[in-house]
């Protein structure tokens, strides 16, 4: 290198590493650093039961489980991010995107990590495995592209990539789907927490479809929830009918009463609806501001 350019090299600013538990201004942040230490508790959870031997008979087997779980659960959230932004009109959540992104990540590099190890650390048996089994295949094909997406969430990427970005993280929708397909294989019979979370990425994507004016209407939130409900309803009929022997009718039949309990239709529905009902009291009270100041503003 010159000695010119060094001299520019040592003028050049340094870019500070910003802590994760700062905001964009620099300044300590009470819902990131929450966020943050949340994120370690299903770990931390995983590992001491692990180590106080309440994992079962396959302690490595239940932690992959746990961490493949958690690695789903967070993803989902981290796509929640912007909805609830639009929703809730709440900006400062989208600092957590970034954050709830990387923590889905690691969680499913603690996933593979843990099968790896399940495998006693052969590689060519983890890769004939995920060979020959769809399920192991579509997985590591959903980790590769997170961890693409992870790599490039950085503020340095952003600006090198441009328009590129934004192009390749919409991948990570079809990446919840892959992940929630790879959930629904593994789990086998009892899929019921599988075709909630099927629900909620469905409920997600649906609201990512609606004009943008509508997002925060209670009345299109509404139908949104019992669009979502009959949608899982059906993704439920749809997974017995083709992958198990069970009578798909009858697991139908279920989600038509409350006798059995709640079903994962009627989840998301109840849920969106909770959503709908918080977008409705949020708009009232705004409505009731506005009026209580343009009343003092005529006095």
């Amino acid at each position: 290198m010159s000695g010119a350019a060094t001299a520019a090299a040592r003028r050049r600013p340094r870019r500070r590493v910003m802590a994760p538990w700062k905001d964009r201004q620099d300044r300590f942040s009470w819902m990131k650093a929450l966020v943050l230490a949340a994120a370690f508790v299903p770990a931390l959870f995983t590992l001491w039961w692990w180590t106080q031997g309440q994992l079962g008979g396959r302690p490595v087997m239940e932690a992959i489980h746990q961490t493949g779980l958690w690695a789903i659960r967070f993803l989902l959230i981290a796509l929640a991010v912007s909805p609830a932004r639009a929703v809730f009109d709440a900006a400062r959540v989208i600092l957590l995107r970034r954050m709830l992104g990387l923590t889905a990540l690691a969680y499913a590099l603690a996933h593979f990590g843990l099968y790896i190890l399940y495998q006693h650390g052969n590689l060519i048996t983890v890769a004939s495995e995920i060979a020959l089994r769809f399920y192991l295949l579509i997985g590591f094909a959903a980790l590769l592209v997170l961890a693409a997406l992870g790599i490039t969430s950085t503020d340095g990427m952003i600006r090198r990539m441009g328009a590129r970005w934004k192009r390749l993280h919409v991948l990570a929708y079809p990446v919840a789907a892959v992940a929630l397909l790879h959930y629904f294989i593994q789990t086998k019979a009892n899929v019921t927490e599988a075709v909630v979370f099927a629900g909620f990425y469905m409920w997600l994507m649906g609201l990512r479809l609606l004009p943008a004016a509508w997002r925060a209407n209670p009345a299109a939130l509404l139908g949104l929830s019992l669009a979502a409900g009959l949608a899982t309803a059906g993704v439920e009929f749809a997974w017995y009918a083709i992958a198990t022997g069970i009578n798909p009718w009858r697991v139908l039949a279920a989600s038509e009463t409350l006798r059995y309990g709640l079903r994962p239709a009627h989840i998301v529905a109840l849920t969106g609806l909770g959503v709908a009902v918080l977008a409705a009291g949020r708009r009232m009270f705004r409505r009731l501001g506005a009026d209580g100041r343009l009343a003092v503003s005529r006095v």
